[in-house]
């Protein structure tokens, strides 16, 4: 239960932060807002942060020991594998025909080739059964290669410089009505580990290929599996250290699926190189992704450019709560969501590239953005949750409808927090695209696009006060905002009389010849809108439009070098915080 009091807290905290905020008056840009007053009770450091430390205490612990990767050799009961026949020695195991039984705690060699048999665990021993396969191929046409029927706990060492296979037939024959019978080639009914430096292929090709029915660690090895359904799947949690993993999967990838335990049901990554083809999810928590290192390679239902149906899920990282990364690459192409979680996104560290057919970055309720660099090159709608609060990082963001999307939902007030960081947006539809309020403090925004006028660079329905930080988007002019009165830092909105091409330069600069802005719209655009510190009350600045210039330009935006003037547009004076000039 702790960690549904952690996940109820965090709900808590949130929703009034929230709530607090909705005190501001609407920031609508035909009213007069003079409501100058109001706070929202965040402090400008704060947001959405969440830890895996903290996730993890309050999730079931796992079953590792250091005693688990440490044997005495003299130990070891050798298994031999002859075709079908086996042969033990010590004689310490039950061999019958073409299928052996161990049923006592202990360190068991094994090597050879099982032609239709298998190697089952059954023991009640409180203590490790260890199965060190040292070039070991097993199949069986009919049920589970390798079997764990029964053990504390098993692990299964793949020793080095040794290949290792097992392979299931497409068909199981059952010995009762038991759900607990095997379903998958490599099958445990108990706490379950991988280890070592060998490689393992596992081809499930009757359900899954690797199965435990409580924990999984995987913590080293080459591994590589098949499976006409799930890849690689713990119930109570699946745990990855280390390795190299390549799953192939007609369901889902890596699973955790534990839907009675509130501290089960999750996964965690540490490391590792991870290749998942999948035609379901790539990684799918039934409670908490946690993510804190390794090299992610996510491929899920054909990739971006493939549909898949409403009653279908194929999303690169989905979490039925609390999704975390604090570190590692992620390279995704989804037909569906990207990052995924039904509650919570902590996005802390991490290099995040995705491609996508629905949004790249989802949460139903809260997403933090704390110093993760986010590229995304496809998407339906990029960034979605209701709120999103963003401390630090950089986040680019392509798509065919809103970039940045603060959704309704029934029980929390949809709000956008800019206190750092950097946002680069380029949509077709609302570049930001907010259903209540924002709040900027400090950082970069940049937005680029749309040119549809029923669309707008910035679009919110409550309220918008900057206080800090830098604001530039440039699109259609049809519904374009700008922050409202209750800021303290001026902002001004800049309709043009006509649509101007892609690619030709908007430069503001004040009388003094002072740039603040030179910017390259790869779309056609008819509005700016623009707000910094340097944007001065009493001041008057002029609006170019062409020209070129001679600095180095970061996603259109120019710094350095020098401007060479094209056409005058508009001269005008800020007058207040938020101005308009037409």
């Amino acid at each position: 239960m702790r960690k549904t009091r952690f996940i109820i807290l965090l709900l808590i905290a949130f929703t009034c932060i929230a709530i607090s905020s909705c005190n501001d008056e609407d920031d609508d840009p035909e009213s007069t807002d003079t409501d100058t007053e109001t706070t929202v009770d965040v402090e400008e450091d704060g947001g959405y942060a969440a830890t895996i430390a903290d996730a993890l205490a309050a999730n079931a612990s796992t079953h590792e020991e250091d005693a688990d990767y440490i044997w005495n050799e003299s130990d070891e009961v050798t298994i031999t594998l002859n075709g079908s026949s086996i042969t033990v020695e010590p004689a310490v195991a039950t061999v019958d025909g073409s299928t052996v039984t161990i049923t006592a705690a202990g360190t068991y060699r094994v090597s050879g080739t099982l032609d239709n048999g298998q190697v089952i665990v059954n023991t009640e021993d409180e203590a490790t059964v260890r199965l060190i396969l040292n070039g070991a191929t097993l199949n069986n046409s009919s049920t589970a290669p390798l079997y764990i029927a029964s053990a504390e706990k098993t692990v299964i060492v793949l020793a080095e410089n040794t290949t290792n296979t097992i392979t299931d037939g497409d068909t199981y024959i059952f010995a009762s009505e038991d759900e607990d019978e095997p379903n998958a080639a490599l099958f445990s009914k108990a706490d379950l580990t991988i280890y070592g430096s060998g490689s393992l292929t596992v081809n499930g090709n009757y359900n899954d290929a690797i199965g435990s029915k409580d924990g999984l660690i995987i913590n080293g090895g080459s591994i590589t599996v098949t499976a006409a359904d799930d890849g690689i799947r713990g119930k109570d949690y699946l745990v990855v250290k280390d390795g190299t993993i390549e799953v192939n999967s007609g369901g889902d990838g890596l699973k955790s699926d534990n839907d009675e335990d509130t501290d089960a049901g999750y996964i965690s990554i540490g490391g590792g190189d991870i290749t998942i083809t999948a035609a379901g999810d790539a990684i799918a928590a039934e409670t908490d992704a946690l993510i804190s290192d390794g090299k992610l390679t996510l491929i899920t239902g054909g990739g971006s450019n493939s549909s898949i149906s409403d009653d279908d899920s194929a999303k690169g990282v989905k979490a039925g709560a609390l999704l975390i990364v604090e570190a590692g690459t992620f390279d995704i192409n989804s037909a569906d969501d990207g990052v995924h979680s039904n509650a919570n996104i902590s996005l802390n560290g991490g290099t995040l590239n995705i491609a996508t057919g629905d949004d790249a970055v989802h949460a139903d309720a809260y997403l933090g953005i704390n110093g993760s660099d986010i590229i995304i090159s496809k998407s339906y709608e990029g960034i979605e949750a209701a709120v999103i609060a963003v401390t630090d990082g950089t986040v680019h963001v392509t798509s065919s409808d809103d970039g940045v999307n603060g959704a309704t939902d029934a029980s929390i007030e949809p709000y956008l927090y800019v206190y750092g960081g950097y946002i680069y947006v380029d949509a077709s539809g609302d570049g930001i695209d907010i259903n209540g309020s924002i709040v900027m403090t400090d950082g970069t925004v940049v937005v680029n696009g749309p040119t549809a006028n029923n669309n707008a660079p910035i679009d919110y329905d409550g309220s918008f006060r900057i206080t800090g930080g830098y604001l530039l988007a440039v699109g259609s002019s049809g519904m374009a905002q700008i922050p409202g009165a209750s800021s303290s830092q001026n902002s001004v909105l800049i309709t043009l009389s006509a649509a101007q091409t892609a690619g030709s330069l908007v430069h503001l600069q004040a009388s003094d010849g002072t740039a603040l802005a030179t910017f390259k719209p790869s779309k056609k655009y008819q509005s700016v809108a623009f707000s910094s510190p340097d944007l001065k009350t009493g001041t008057t600045y002029s609006l170019y439009l062409g020209g070129s210039s001679t600095g180095t330009a970061t996603d259109g935006l120019y710094s350095g070098g020098s401007y060479t003037v094209g056409t005058l547009s508009k001269s005008f004076t800020i007058s207040s915080v938020s101005t308009k000039v037409n």
